[in-house]
């Protein structure tokens, strides 16, 4: 906001405020982040923490983004534990990341074609988050009140399922295999679908491991499919051509 300046206190303090605004605004677009606000409320700010409001600085610093504490190749899970970065619960909460910055790129390039579903790619995103937060909540070093916070309902799922049925009642059975094609936007969301499969790899690990909730590896089953389902039909609202699996060399 123009204008704004941070009140006197310390550094801690200002990350639980920036916590508090990040859940306001989820609220407002309908999301609900808690991993995204969990991980602000955490982040040390400064080497010199204090308990906060009362704390009288000389001057406003800003806050660094890096923490260092993963400098050694350990990171840290909802739960408090520690974790190697190459751990699966890391490597999903990678790929379902990599998943939400594609979806945001198809996003662009739908809205250049001024198609009305980007609402629906927006609340994706929002509960991907909900994904990310459930996987960083490990059940074997979970409290309950963490598990009450990251459950992942199967209420998601079902919306997918009702959105792809809308879709492939408006498209062409389909008859051949297909290729990512289709225009920017369709090629796009198939680059996400693709993303998708991977992330829900990763999430089958997790939830084998016996880390997770089943539903969380559902959504990104379920997710695969619409973004399939979509990209088959920006291509066919754009009048773009699907390019067809042709076998290039006869036997």
């Amino acid at each position: 906001v123009v204008g704004f300046q941070w009140p006197d206190c310390s550094a801690s303090a200002r990350g639980r405020m920036l916590a508090v605004f990040l859940r306001e605004a989820a609220k407002w677009r309908g999301c609900r982040v808690p991993a995204a606000a969990w991980l602000w409320s955490r982040r040390s700010y400064s080497s010199k923490d204090s308990d906060g409001l009362s704390a009288k600085t000389e001057e406003l610093k800003t806050p660094k983004i890096y923490t260092k504490t993963g400098d050694k190749g350990f990171s840290s899970t909802f739960t408090g534990e520690r974790r190697r970065k190459d751990d699966i619960v890391f490597e999903a909460l990678g790929s379902t990341d990599e998943l939400t910055s594609a979806i945001g790129l198809a996003v662009e390039f739908c809205l250049e074609q001024g198609f009305e579903f980007e609402k629906e790619l927006y609340k994706i995103q929002c509960v991907l988050q909900d994904v990310g937060s459930n996987v960083a909540t490990p059940i074997s070093s979970a409290r309950e009140s963490h598990l009450k916070r990251t459950v992942f309902s199967e209420k998601p799922v079902i919306e997918l399922e009702t959105w792809i049925d809308r879709y492939t009642k408006q498209l062409p059975p389909l008859s051949n295999f297909i290729l990512p094609s289709g225009g920017k936007c369709s090629a796009s969301l198939h680059l996400a679908r693709a993303i998708c499969r991977r992330a829900e790899r990763s999430m089958f690990r997790v939830v084998q491991a016996g880390e997770a909730d089943q539903n969380a590896a559902r959504y990104l089953n379920r997710l695969s499919d619409y973004l399939f389902t979509l990209a088959r039909y920006a291509a066919m609202k754009e009048g773009k051509r699907e390019q067809i699996y042709k076998r290039p060399y006869a036997n």
